[in-house]
């Protein structure tokens, strides 16, 4: 199963929701694609919430202008 590091690239504050530059967290994923673009980026949005309880989707910050997505594993 592939582990994916999500970064923030860029800084954004929208519906009582913020994200910093340098933020990120690891996904462990079943499919071998982007975790942004499977199931709607749920597991990214699942692990910004479990991490740093903000709600990407509410954001409005799940896709690549503001994500970085590298595999490590």
């Amino acid at each position: 199963m592939p582990l994916f590091r999500v970064t923030v690239k860029q800084s954004k504050l929208s519906n009582g929701q913020r994200i910093e530059r340098g933020m990120q967290v690891d996904v462990v994923t079943n499919s071998m694609s982007n975790p942004i673009s499977v199931n709607g980026g749920q597991a990214v949005a699942d692990a910004f919430m479990r991490i740093y309880g903000v709600d990407m989707k509410r954001l409005g910050a799940l896709s690549t202008v503001y994500l970085d997505v590298v595999r490590v594993g």
